[in-house]
């Protein structure tokens, strides 16, 4: 399993808006990819700070997320997103709400 780890800084006074573009627009979308699990997305107290881990069965599912959809995801969220997010990648070693295989 493969997680890209998405860090975002929203614009003041726009988490509610970016959690409404998460379930109307961005959860659709990435439903919809083949290899997608699951989405995780947290906003820090402070109302500015966001994190979105997106898993996948393979890394090749995430990496074709990435070049087909991805941008237009960005897209809609630039309404409420300040500069360019930061992505990270994991190959994911333990999880409590998926079964993991480990890899040879």
């Amino acid at each position: 399993m493969y997680a890209r780890n998405v860090k975002l800084n929203l614009k003041a006074a726009s988490a509610p808006e970016f959690k409404k573009i998460l379930e109307t627009s961005v959860l659709p979308i990435l439903r919809k990819q083949a290899g997608f699990k699951d989405e995780l997305s947290f906003v820090g107290a402070n109302g500015t700070d966001a994190v979105a881990i997106s898993m996948w069965d393979t890394k090749e599912s995430a990496e074709r997320y990435v070049r087909e959809t991805y941008p237009s995801v960005l897209k809609s969220l630039e309404a409420v997103i300040a500069g360019t997010p930061t992505v990270t990648n994991f190959e994911v070693s333990n999880s409590t709400f998926h079964q993991i295989v480990a890899s040879v």
